[in-house]
């Protein structure tokens, strides 16, 4: 045999230089280039193969060399990566079919992309490939590289078809079984993985791999100990990312076996996917803390927890809150309990977060909702709760403590299983007491009769019947107020209560306003004497004791009156002199008013009754004939105080002294004065009537008529009529007779435009549409009133008319208005009315120094209350703010802080923890947004940047959690705030950001 073969290949050697040798020397020389060509492919020289294989092309005619020589040159494209070197191994196949090298191309072609791991490509050309005409090797080639190529992109199906069919193969067989295996694992299918691994031959090669995988598929079958056993077996020799992942394996199987102890080690050693923890790790981490009791830790995991939103989640957030109340953190478990309690993957978790939920709410306070309306939603949610009871209890609590009555009365209103009467009485006073204290009479009458209308209290339907009878007093309803005084007076309920030490005051006020003095100097004499009462109070029932007598004509008990007033030394000390210096004229001591009212001058010479005091003066001189000294006096009043309404009578009289004493020129420039600057005043037409006898006298009536005719106002000859239509309509609004004086008042003007009480009348109507509520009606009224000259009545038009500018925002009428009641205001109060009035429009203005200068003229000024000098402070804090000044803002709020209530005292704690936060003082900030929570909820806009803050706090002392869950709450519950949600978008999304480089769980906006 051996001998035969050698024969054989002899004899072809033969033929085959025979058959050659026939050809030309072109042809000879071509074979020679041909094999040269061969032996550099065979080499790996593939380009000058295929530059000598394309010269074989152009000289030989044998199609067969040629074929061949078309495979290699495409073969050698391939390997050279040239670009269309598919087209020419497509070419070839397309122009020799029949080439016995076809089916090897393709093999070929597959296997050297296999090779150099451009798998997709191999596949493409494995697919082409005629499997009938390999060889067995060929065949195990080709199905292992097939397969793997599958396998490398995924196509697990595919790749297991061809694996398959090689995982007994000598060669490929344990590769075959261990990709198998991985796919089978990656398929959670770890019995098969596990029967594929245990058969793999080459164990040395995958060892590694083959160890952490069924350290895996141990743990992920619950095999926990076998996990751990594999695992701290494999851990000192894998390499980084290997090292991570078994650490992970081995910490979950100890925390699934509750060996939380021994978890905690190997947890904090795993790296994360690509260096992120996910928020199921964080959980794990955090938990095993929590069950060694190691609270502080766990905190720091779980507040990594952002935007969990599944069973994990919720647990973690339920084990937070829980942390966060071991660490005495109350407001952040508040946030966490409320987060899990808005889940529904555990029924317990949420229904116990719920409650937790609804208890911090009442103990600490609530920004996101009333803690009325979260006890009311918890009891609603579970009925049958076993804590109903003590969520009952501390709901009742609640709409009380809240002091949130507004909110409370709106949920026992819209609450029909609420049946506590009590409860609904109380609230409802509370709501009126409020409105009652912000000057909304009306409002609060309707809620202390709805407290009066569940009569359940004694002592709250004292307070109430009290209070409805203030508020009927101050809408000027004396007879109803004087009613409900003397009731409250009868009742069990008003028996030690605060309100029933000044009831005699209070009924004494009553009777004098409905001009009953008999009954007023009563009461008020009665509670003057007991010296047991207020102070202020004491001296202002003096006061009044005072006028009831002088109104009375009993001047003697009336100045004793007075005397007691001022030895108090009370607010109205100088009325109470300068009425008793008038009561000494009318008891003809005209010596002693003179000296009382000349001393009133000296000591008082800033009062607003200082003009009265002057004219007055003038009048007793002139009535004791010492008309030099009461001229004197006249020309005092109308230098000193050029405003004021006794100005034009001053004048008046002073023409009218000048007439009797035949000082007609004199006589008749006073009388042309008041005409000239008091036109359509009762004065002016006195005035005319003078002038009119003092030309008369002087022969000088032409002079008189062509004066006259230029006088707009009512004609002389109108006199009675025009007093006679105004008193009727006068006795109409004296009587309180609203809609027949409106009726009254407005014929009247129609009848007499420009009569002598024609901005008497004016003034009038301006009153009476504004206590109806009609405030635009009485516009035009009080505009009349202070387009005139100096009347008794513009003072309080302005006031009046600014308050509707101010009410309406509309600055720019108001602030003229305001100026020009600082500077003619006879009373204090109407001073400080303009001054604050005037610091607050420049605010808003944006004209931040006016408004300061304002506010520090309020400060400075003696008369002004707690709340104006409150407002003040506030005025300059905001100020400051605008203007970056917040050192100066910082100091103001202190100062509002002091004594402010309401929604003053809300804005001032902000501002408290937001110079905290400024300063670091994150922890302290955050107790004052708490303060502000639990006190001040109504405030919504100061709760919902008080929030903001709160999550800016927690961030800087690494709490993302509630950092990035309060910011949520904010934008999802505060949408009337426009500016405050944006600014809470801005800082969530740059916390995000941030926590995104670390937490692989947590989605950004990017």
């Amino acid at each position: 045999m051996k001998h035969c073969k050698i024969c054989l290949f002899v004899v072809f050697v033969f033929f085959s230089v025979s058959g050659f040798s026939q050809q030309s020397a072109i042809q000879t020389n071509a074979l020679a280039d041909y094999n040269r060509a061969l032996e550099l492919y065979n080499n790996g020289q593939y380009l000058a193969a295929q530059t000598l294989f394309d010269e074989v092309q152009d000289e030989v005619d044998d199609e067969r060399v040629k074929a061949n020589a078309a495979y290699y040159i495409a073969n050698a494209a391939i390997r050279l990566n040239q670009p269309g070197a598919d087209a020419l191994m497509e070419d070839f196949v397309q122009r020799y079919p029949t080439s016995t090298k076809t089916n090897a191309a393709y093999l070929d072609v597959a296997d050297y992309y296999f090779e150099t791991g451009k798998y997709s490509l191999a596949r493409k050309w494995y697919d082409t490939v005629d499997q009938r005409n390999l060889s067995k090797a060929e065949k195990e080639r080709f199905s292992f590289n097939n397969g793997y190529a599958y396998f490398r992109a995924k196509q697990y199906d595919e790749a297991k078809e061809y694996l398959n069919k090689v995982k007994d193969s000598k060669k490929y067989g344990s590769q075959a079984k261990y990709y198998l295996g991985f796919m089978a694992y990656e398929g959670d299918d770890y019995e098969q993985a596990n029967a594929l691994f245990e058969e793999v031959e080459d164990a040395e090669r995958y060892e590694e791999d083959l160890s952490y995988f069924q350290a895996d598929m141990n743990f992920k079958q619950g095999n926990f100990e076998k996990a751990i056993e594999l695992g701290l077996e494999q851990l000192p020799r894998a390499d980084r990312r290997d090292r991570s992942e078994l650490n992970k394996i081995i910490g979950e199987s100890y925390f699934n076996l509750g060996q939380y102890d021994k978890a905690i080690p190997y947890l904090k050693e795993y790296q994360g996917e690509r260096g992120k923890w996910n928020n199921t790790d964080y959980y794990q981490l955090g938990y095993a803390y929590f069950q060694q009791g190691d609270y502080e830790a766990a905190i720091s995991e779980f507040n990594k927890i952002i935007d969990g939103k599944n069973a994990v989640a919720q647990n973690a957030y339920y084990h937070l809150a829980q942390s966060y109340l071991k660490t005495d953190k109350k407001q952040q478990a508040l946030n966490a309990f409320k987060n899990a309690s808005e889940m529904d993957f555990n029924p317990e978790i949420k229904a116990d977060a719920a409650l937790n939920y609804a208890k911090l709410s009442y103990e600490i306070g609530n920004s996101y909702a009333s803690t009325p309306q979260v006890l009311m939603n918890y009891l609603e949610a579970y009925p049958n709760s076993p804590a109903k009871e003590e969520i009952n209890e501390l709901l009742i609590n609640s709409f009380i403590t809240s002091k949130n009555y507004e909110e409370a009365m709106r949920l026992l209103k819209g609450n029909r299983n609420f049946q506590n009467n009590v409860v609904y009485q109380q609230v409802a006073f509370y709501r009126g007491l409020e409105l009652y204290k912000e000057g909304n009479y009306r409002e609060a009458e309707e809620y202390f009769d709805l407290a009066l209308s569940e009569r359940r209290d004694p002592r709250f339907t004292a307070l109430a019947t009290f209070w409805k009878a203030e508020s009927d007093f101050n809408l000027r309803n004396f007879q109803d107020a004087l009613v409900g005084y003397r009731e409250f007076a009868g009742m069990s309920g008003a028996q030690g209560v605060s309100e029933k030490e000044n009831l005699d005051y209070n009924i004494g006020y009553a009777y004098f306003k409905q001009r009953d003095y008999d009954r007023a100097v009563e009461y008020f004499k009665r509670y003057s004497n007991d010296t047991s009462h207020d102070k202020a109070r004491r001296n202002d029932a003096f006061v009044r004791l005072g006028d009831s007598y002088f109104v009375n004509s009993s001047y003697w008990p009336a100045m004793e009156a007075y005397n007691s007033a001022i030895a108090l030394n009370g607010n109205e000390n100088d009325y109470a002199a300068f009425q008793k210096a008038i009561s000494y004229g009318f008891v003809q001591r005209n010596e002693t008013k003179i000296a009382s009212l000349n001393e009133f001058l000296q000591k008082y010479p800033r009062s607003s009754y200082r003009d009265d005091a002057a004219y007055e003066l003038g009048n007793t001189y002139v009535a004791m004939n010492n008309t030099s000294q009461g001229m004197q006096a006249y020309d005092r009043l109308i230098r000193d105080v050029p405003g004021s309404t006794f100005v034009p009578q001053a004048l008046l009289k002073q023409g009218l002294i000048y007439y009797n004493n035949d000082q007609s020129s004199q006589a008749l420039e006073k009388m042309k004065k008041v005409v000239a600057d008091y036109p359509n005043s009762a004065e002016a037409i006195q005035a005319v009537s003078t002038a009119r006898l003092i030309y008369v006298d002087m022969g000088r009536t032409d002079e008189y008529a062509n004066w006259v005719k230029n006088l707009d106002f009512v004609e002389v000859t109108d006199v009675d009529l025009d007093n006679t239509t105004f008193e009727s309509a006068e006795k109409q609004y004296q009587n309180n007779n609203t809609s027949a004086a409106i009726t009254a008042l407005e014929k009247y003007l129609s009848s007499f435009p420009n009569g002598i009480h024609a901005v008497q009348a004016n003034f009038y109507l301006g009153q009476l549409h504004f206590r109806e509520g009609n405030k635009q009606k009485s516009i035009p009224y009080y505009k009349y009133v202070i387009q005139r000259s100096a009347s008794e009545y513009l003072e309080q038009s302005l006031a009046r008319l600014s308050e509707i500018y101010l009410e309406n925002r509309n600055y720019s009428e108001a602030i003229p208005l305001l100026k020009r009641l600082e500077s003619q205001a006879s009373f204090a109060q109407n001073t400080i009315f303009a001054q604050s009035n005037l610091m607050k429009s420049y605010l808003e203005e944006g004209s931040y120094n006016e408004a300061v200068t304002y506010a520090e003229k309020v400060l400075s000024n003696p008369d002004a209350e707690t709340d104006a000098k409150n407002d003040a402070q506030v005025i300059i804090a905001r100020a400051a703010m605008r203007t970056g000044n917040e050192e100066r803002a910082k100091r103001a709020y202190a100062e509002v802080q002091k004594s402010a209530t309401g929604e003053l005292a809300a804005e001032a704690l902000y501002y408290d923890a937001y110079f905290k936060n400024k300063a670091g003082n994150h922890q302290a900030s955050n107790d004052v947004v708490q303060r502000l929570a639990r006190d001040y909820s109504g405030y919504k806009l100061y709760g919902a940047k008080g929030l903001v803050l709160m999550a800016k706090n927690f961030y800087a002392l690494g709490d993302a959690y509630q950092a990035t869950y309060i910011l949520d709450n904010v934008i999802n519950n505060f949408a009337q705030f426009p500016e405050v949600v944006q600014e809470a978008r801005q800082e969530l999304a740059r916390i995000k950001a941030e926590e995104a480089k670390t937490n692989a769980s947590v989605e950004t906006n990017n």
